[in-house]
């Protein structure tokens, strides 16, 4: 009777454990390819960080490639990755979404992470950066900031939700304010970054909102020799010159390429498309310069607080 007992209770623990993990999936090793480099100070740097975060706590094997612009170059550097055990790949930017579409089907023990694109197969997932809300956060700082009440963007694309977010909540803090946008229609352009720059100057503007990756720093620099603000972006700038940096509109890359680990590693990855915003720890602003007005710097965080508890922003409120 006891020989019976026993084993009926080991067959209950083996099943139990065979059980707790069947949604489980091992992560082996993970590799990141990047568009330009990682070397930019904003995101392909950020990108980079998460991966050696996720070399860190998952005890993994982690590779990259940089300057993954071309088909043939992504193809070639997937097979690779294939070969070396890579079972989890982040391609660091919209640009990949349709292409790990396209051969995620080859690989169906591999799975494909993009970001702000349309992942369509069961073995892809894009990251979608909720951009808007930073944007108004960071129009009405650099709204309330203005002397000249002439600020300006300087973009990449016009479809980043950050860049509506920043003039709108220039408008809501201050109607008075003039918003100049101008875009580059790339993310690394410096050259006509900084022409685009030097016209805003021209025309008085005081703050500046440089919403890319490649000539952000330079923009910067640029602005603290002249003795002008920005409001840095998707990293927290206020290293650059606090007095020049009034905040920045924080992107946590390396945090979300973390989340995404954990959530491969425990079966939870979904695929599609997956949005992220204040409320998931992944977006936040950076630190306030002492240049910023201590009242708005109160009212703008209490304001933050407000939208990751309610999900509402000053000017959709329903008490206003």
């Amino acid at each position: 009777m006891m020989k019976k007992l026993f084993y009926f209770l080991t067959v209950i623990l083996l099943l139990t454990g065979c059980s707790g993990q069947g949604d489980k999936k091992s992560l082996e090793n993970v590799g990141l390819l990047v568009p330009e480099t990682i070397s930019d100070q904003v995101w392909g740097t950020k990108g980079y960080k998460g991966l050696l975060k996720i070399q860190s706590q998952f005890g993994v094997d982690v590779f990259y490639k940089e300057g993954m612009t071309t088909r043939q170059a992504v193809e070639q550097a997937v097979a690779e990755y294939d070969k070396k055990g890579v079972n989890l790949i982040f391609g660091h930017g919209q640009e990949y979404a349709s292409l790990f579409n396209d051969i995620a089907s080859d690989y169906p023990d591999m799975h494909f992470v993009s970001f702000n694109g349309n992942a369509s197969q069961p073995n892809t997932t894009s990251l979608k950066f909720e951009g808007y809300a930073m944007g108004f956060f960071g129009g009405m700082t650099a709204a309330q900031q203005s002397e000249t009440k002439k600020i300006g963007v300087v973009a990449s694309y016009a479809w980043q939700p950050e860049v509506k977010g920043f003039i709108e909540g220039a408008d809501y803090q201050d109607s008075s304010v003039e918003v100049t946008v101008d875009y580059t229609d790339d993310w690394d352009n410096t050259e006509k970054a900084m022409v685009l720059l030097h016209i805003q100057l021209r025309e008085d503007v005081d703050v500046v909102y440089p919403a890319g990756d490649g000539y952000n720093v330079s923009i910067i620099e640029k602005l603290k020799e002249k003795g002008l603000h920005a409001v840095g972006y998707v990293s927290d700038q206020s290293d650059m010159g606090e007095s020049t940096v009034l905040t920045s509109t924080v992107q946590h890359v390396d945090k979300l390429y973390e989340v995404v680990a954990e959530r491969y590693s425990d079966g939870k990855l979904k695929s599609g498309n997956i949005p992220f915003d204040f409320q998931d720890g992944v977006i936040s602003m950076g630190k306030f310069s002492p240049e910023v007005d201590k009242q708005f710097r109160e009212v703008i965080e209490s304001d933050i607080s407000h939208y990751i508890k309610m999900g509402e922003l000053p000017h959709e409120r329903k008490d206003e």
